[in-house]
């Protein structure tokens, strides 16, 4: 079958025009099923992993049906979780729309409200936001969200695990009831599948990966490693030897275990960059542009921050921890391996952290390969605070345990059924009185 073409849907002259400037020529799945599917007006569900074109499947068939316009107030919001995504759709857009009269606005939380008041009041066509900032500016009355006739949520398994349930059920209870839902991530949970059922009008279902079956083209090994520091000596040595590493991504479980990787390699400095929660959004934006530009060789992040975010060319993804939710573990890996190119993706795994590995594997179907650990790599014996093991203090008594009645008997078991004599004293006169009990029936 050949490979379907851009040109080959009904795209206005400026978008065409737009996407040739950019190199794009071929479709990805998701773009080709979703694009009649959002033209249609019908209500869409897109479920596909990172890396596959989620953005532009859903800003082509948009921009395709937008119209000129002098109106003040948005007709088309998307939803993300992170103003680093806020950002990156932003672009995407402005790039798309390069020869057409779209007034595009981001906004987010950590920056002048102020300044995002007055450009929202000058008027916009597309608002791409965060959940709170979106809610703040509909309070404050300058978001009027009565014109609205396209919402989009994207990555939406992620803001409900950045804790925006609240917000995005404020959003669209607030929206106009006409208007066409799209909602795109790289899982579908419970939770999701429920506000769908609420709030969207018959969608169609676009789901083109099992869930958890990895990209093909990713090579995924694992070393297993006792502890923290070992983990460090194993990625200094791969930084050194390996110079396959030339854009890497490492994840890391959270913010205090990032910032102790970047403490202890200082030496590789210059190198790398890292990007959680804590550090200031110019920083951020400034990790991402230089890991885009590829001025790092890595940068370490966590899940929250990373999410969504769009990255060409990745050789490597390395997790530094392995994740207790196996679907993160596939998203992390789908950043590499991208656009018909081969990635690699390394794990760095503890006997703690075995469980997640096994998990990991059932899911896919298939094994990581266990390589063997380098014999330069030190073993190190060195232990961080979660890593140290918790002494038993012997003169903690145990919490008495009160039986709660079930209303129901049932017999004991066999090895259930003796006797609890307690401590010796009472064992000691249990004795007792039985003696006195047998000699009393002996007489």
């Amino acid at each position: 079958m050949a490979t379907p073409q851009f040109e080959h849907l009904n795209l206005s002259k400026p978008l065409i025009k737009a996407l040739e400037e950019r190199g794009f020529t071929s479709l990805t799945p998701i773009q080709e099923k979703a694009y009649p599917v959002i033209m249609s007006g019908r209500d869409a569900v897109g479920i596909a992993q990172t890396g596959t074109g989620k953005t532009i499947a859903y800003l082509l068939p948009i921009l395709r049906q937008l119209t000129y316009s002098e109106q003040r107030h948005p007709r088309v919001v998307i939803v993300v979780p992170t103003r680093e995504l806020v950002v990156q759709v932003v672009e995407e857009i402005n790039k798309l729309a390069a020869y057409m009269s779209i007034r595009v606005l981001g906004v987010y939380g950590a920056s002048n409200i102020n300044t995002q008041k007055q450009k929202v009041y000058d008027g916009i066509d597309i608002l791409v936001a965060t959940p709170g900032r979106l809610i703040d500016l509909t309070l404050s009355r300058t978001l009027q969200l009565s014109a609205v006739k396209k919402l989009v949520i994207d990555e939406v398994d992620e803001m409900l695990n950045l804790g925006f349930r609240a917000q995005l059920m404020q959003i669209l209870e607030r929206l106009p009831p006409r208007r066409q839902n799209l909602l795109f991530s790289a899982t579908l949970s419970e939770d999701v599948e429920t506000m769908i059922n609420k709030f969207f009008n018959a969608p169609e279902y676009i789901e083109l990966l099992t869930r958890g079956t990895p990209l093909e083209k990713i090579i995924q090994q694992a070393y297993e490693v006792p502890n923290f520091y070992t983990k460090i000596n194993l990625l200094k040595w791969l930084l050194t030897k390996d110079k396959a590493l030339k854009k890497t991504l490492l994840f890391v479980k959270n913010k205090n275990i990032a910032d102790l990787i970047e403490k202890e390699l200082s030496e590789f400095s210059d190198e790398f960059g890292v990007i959680h929660s804590n550090k200031s959004q110019p920083h951020r934006f400034d990790m991402v542009k230089r890991f885009g530009e590829e001025s790092l060789r890595m940068l370490i992040a966590t899940d929250v921050i990373a999410r969504g975010l769009d990255f060409k060319n990745v050789s490597h993804v390395i997790n530094f921890d392995l994740p207790a939710e196996p679907g993160t573990y596939i998203h992390r890996i789908g950043r590499t391996g991208r656009a018909e190119k081969a990635g690699t993706a390394l794990s760095f795994s503890t006997e703690k952290e075995a469980a997640y590995r096994t998990t990991i594997e059932l899911l896919m179907g298939k094994e990581i390969e266990t390589l063997e650990l380098p014999e330069e790599v030190e073993i190190s014996e060195e232990l961080i605070p979660d890593e140290v093991p918790v002494p038993r203090d012997k003169n903690l008594k145990k919490a008495k345990r009160i039986a709660t009645p079930t209303g129901a008997f049932h017999e004991k078991k066999a090895k259930n059924s003796k006797v609890q004599l307690g401590g010796k004293r009472r064992q000691e006169r249990l004795r007792r009185a039985l003696e006195k009990s047998r000699s009393k029936r002996g007489n």
